[in-house]
């Protein structure tokens, strides 16, 4: 396919696009974006930064099927590490539980657009249901977090955070097997 070929093809597909997936994948730039805001520190963002972050923000939006949303959410995290081990940055418990908010929104309507054609008419109960469940599981994992950060105050004097890892691990291994027994069924 010539460049020619390209063009034509890419303004068929701009002429076809519907709301919803535009909507999404704005979704996906705004929760990429509020993510890294809120992780890097404000020096950084208000430095000469913002561009590049912005861009970051854009790639998943953009392109969710390929290595963008990865590439986001490492950046993100670099940026969290960056602000906390680097600037000094005390770990705050909103700001944690936003940022992994943002994460897990960017990663879910990432899966979502991924599936939509750029010109699918998606019903609004489908992308309810979609946020429904969304929020349900950060609901659960804020609960969940919050729980272990109180069982952390449980442990011994300068045992670290080894109940909290412990509780952590299991509460994986349970999900885990709870997720492998609910697929057998099926």
């Amino acid at each position: 396919m010539g460049v020619i070929g390209r063009v034509r093809a890419l303004r068929t597909a701009t002429a076809r696009i519907s709301l919803t997936p535009v909507l999404v994948r704005a979704g996906i730039f705004l929760s990429a974006l509020v993510g890294l805001l809120l992780s890097y520190p404000a020096e950084v963002v208000f430095g000469q930064a913002l561009g590049p972050l912005v861009a970051v923000a854009v790639l998943p939006a953009v392109l969710p099927r390929r290595l963008w949303p990865t590439f986001a959410a490492l950046v993100t995290v670099a940026g969290w590490l960056l602000a906390t081990d680097g600037y000094d940055r005390p770990i705050a418990l909103w700001r944690l539980m936003a940022v992994a908010v943002a994460l897990y929104l960017t990663h879910t309507l990432c899966a979502l657009v991924a599936v939509l054609p750029y010109d699918a008419v998606v019903d609004p109960e489908v992308i309810v249901g979609w946020l429904t469940r969304a929020a349900v599981v950060l609901l659960a994992t804020l609960v969940l977090g919050v729980l272990l950060l109180e069982l952390s105050d449980v442990r011994a004097a300068g045992g670290g955070w080894q109940a909290v890892t412990v509780a952590g691990l299991l509460l994986v291994v349970g999900l885990t097997a709870l997720l492998a027994g609910l697929l057998r069924r099926r």
